[in-house]
């Protein structure tokens, strides 16, 4: 029966990556005219083709979506870069015009040592070193004791703990982490089947929702802000995003927490949570504290030290390196996979810009006609579909180069709704409020393997918390970029 089940997922597989390599080979062969878009170049044609690959390799997921980027990177050294095969170089043939630009390859390869990469790899190294000598866990148990024993209020402490772990450590971490110190609580319910569905379900909904947090806390807010850094020439500090996305996620919060003890109340009153452990005092435990300390105050003041924040990400590797906190079996825990798919969406971005494929784009569809608000809530509506059904992070790497363009194309007329730094931005909160299939989000899997979760709950509650904070998320993201708080 296994060796069935294997064969026909291989099967599916090599379908799958049969229509992705054969639409992927057909863009890059028909006429240009159908495309539509006057002197369309050869470049620009051949990153049409290596986005309809992405696109259709990060949605069917034919092979990991890591493993997809790290294809495009390479796919793309050796198509459109000025280190390309000499034999798909015939300037000569069409002229230099015709053909179109050349992207150099160290500006392709340089994407994977981007700062906002660095920026990610320092927070996967502050999240290892806390695990290592139990920081985590200590905080938790800090975190929750003030919640006492009341139901509805444990539910509220795992939700606040969780959503505070998910701004600075990997959601996925974070979830595993809560769901292992919930499960004894889990077993004192007995026949609570309401009380193991709300707290089952808090623990994702806290994840992907407390990642917007801060720019660290999920990849789909790093791609916007590099976006937006890099071509709207818009700065915004690691205390800037906090101060406006933290009340969006405890406002959130606060809602998801209310329909939760509502839909699902608790049979039993009252449970005790034991949650055993103490800090540690010795000297790697002490290091691990000082640093982390030390790299949070940095990044929320960077406008009073002038240090960049993907500077400081780059301090805690530094420090745990040379002190032996992280050694060659800890650098391997370090989530390399969504590194590279970071990197991925960026090569791809890159390749749209620098070939003139944006520039093509936007002058040839009239976006100024378009209606502001549609667009907005539009691209919110799509990103949040897409991420239901595939990676959060490949979504974004698809869109936001996509978007930034169309809003560009679109002039003044997105100015009175915060410009196109609040359309990014509200594409990075889409991206992470797409929680309503146990397949959405790492977080959600993990919650739906506890076998306290049916699909419908998880269906209905993340729909719902999904539209208010889509609308939410939305005014506020307005409201910053309008008020130049972001």
């Amino acid at each position: 029966m296994e060796s069935k089940k294997t064969a026909s997922d291989s099967n599916s597989k090599a379908i799958k990556l049969l229509i992705s390599i054969g639409l992927s080979l057909l863009a890059l062969v028909v006429p240009p005219e159908v495309y539509c878009m006057d002197g369309l170049t050869v470049i620009e044609q051949r990153v049409i083709a290596l986005f309809i690959f992405a696109a259709l390799m990060w949605i069917l997921e034919a092979i990991p979506i890591w493993t997809t980027s790290v294809s495009l990177i390479v796919l793309m050294l050796l198509m459109v870069s000025n280190s390309q095969f000499s034999f798909l170089n015939y300037t000569n043939e069409l002229g230099a015009e015709q053909f179109g630009k050349l992207i150099p390859f160290k500006s392709i390869m340089a994407t994977f040592a981007d700062p906002i990469v660095m920026l990610f790899m320092g927070g996967f190294a502050l999240a290892i070193g806390a695990t290592k000598v139990g920081l985590d866990l200590n905080l938790a148990r800090v975190m929750l004791k003030p919640f006492g024993t009341k139901s509805e209020m444990v539910l509220m402490g795992f939700m606040v703990s969780t959503a505070l772990f998910s701004m600075f450590m990997s959601n996925t971490a974070t979830a595993a982490m809560m769901l292992a110190i919930m499960a004894p609580v889990l077993r004192q319910l007995g026949d609570d089947h309401n009380g193991k569905t709300a707290l089952a379900l808090c623990i994702p909904i806290a994840a992907n929702v407390g990642g917007i947090g801060t720019p660290i806390g999920t990849p789909p807010n790093a791609i916007a802000l590099k976006y937006i850094e890099e071509h709207l020439n818009v700065h915004i500090d690691f205390l800037s995003w906090m101060s406006v996305m933290v009340p969006f996620v405890i406002i959130l919060m606060a809602i998801a927490w209310f329909l939760i003890i509502h839909l699902y109340p608790f049979k039993q009153d009252r449970f005790v949570l034991q949650i055993d452990g103490s800090f540690r005092t010795d000297r790697k435990a002490i290091i691990v504290y000082i640093t982390f300390t030390v790299t949070i105050l940095l990044w929320a003041f960077e406008k009073l030290t002038g240090v960049n924040s993907n500077v400081v990400a780059l301090i805690p590797l530094a420090v745990f390196a040379t002190t032996g906190i992280i050694g060659k079996e800890e650098l391997k825990n370090i989530n390399w996979d969504v590194l590279w798919l970071v990197a991925g969406g960026f090569a791809l971005g890159l390749g749209m810009q620098e070939s003139g494929l944006i520039k093509h784009i936007v002058t040839t569809i009239p976006f100024d006609q378009w209606s502001p608000i549609l667009v907005l809530g539009g691209s919110g509506l799509l990103c949040c579909t897409m991420s239901t059904f595939m990676s959060n992070t490949a979504s974004a790497n698809l869109l936001v180069p996509i978007l930034a363009a169309v809003g560009v194309g679109m002039g003044d007329s997105l100015a009175p709704y915060g410009g196109v730094s609040a359309m990014l931005i509200g594409i990075a909160i889409s991206a992470s409020l797409a929680m309503a299939l146990p397949i959405s989000t790492p977080p959600n899997t993990l919650a739906h393997a506890t076998g306290y979760l049916k699909q419908k709950d998880m269906v209905f509650i993340g729909i719902l918390v999904g539209v208010i904070g889509l609308i939410l998320g939305y005014t506020f993201t307005i409201f910053a970029s309008t008020n130049d708080l972001l």
